[in-house]
């Protein structure tokens, strides 16, 4: 999937219409439940020092996991719901584009798990995040 601005065919009950994702910018480019990649701009994502936030970084990392397990979890007809994420920032960025790209470390019947790997424009590890997700049914009026 490529340039997926709207959040088109990420997935059944998925769209990126009025979320944070929207809001900051993040622009999901492409999206498999064996890879998930997407852009987000540095400017309005960061703290008082000009950097990008970490926080922004981890909202870009748990929306790529979740949105992996989202898919994953459709073929059990399911939905996912994070549990767990975690972040290392290596990096400081000023300006520019990140790009995100997850993959999976496991993908089950019940949870999944995946690695997201953010970098700057220069290809420079900015960001290494692991997220896990719960594989539940759909609640109703889903």
């Amino acid at each position: 999937m490529t340039d997926r601005t709207d959040g088109s065919n990420l997935g059944p009950g998925m769209s990126m219409e009025g979320t944070l994702l929207q809001t900051m910018g993040i622009v999901v480019t492409e999206a498999t439940a064996d890879r998930v990649v997407a852009t987000m701009p540095v400017k309005g994502n960061t703290q008082p020092y000009g950097l990008l936030h970490g926080g922004a970084s981890c909202v870009l990392a748990e929306s790529l996991g979740s949105i992996g397990s989202a898919l994953h979890a459709a073929t059990y007809g399911k939905v996912a719901v994070g549990v767990d994420i975690n972040a290392t920032h290596h990096r400081a960025v000023r300006d520019g584009l990140v790009t995100g790209v997850a993959t999976p470390i496991y993908l089950g019947r019940t949870t999944t798990s995946y690695e997201v790997v953010i970098t700057d424009d220069r290809d420079k590890r900015v960001c290494t995040a692991r997220i896990t997700c719960q594989l539940i049914q759909a609640p109703p009026g889903s």
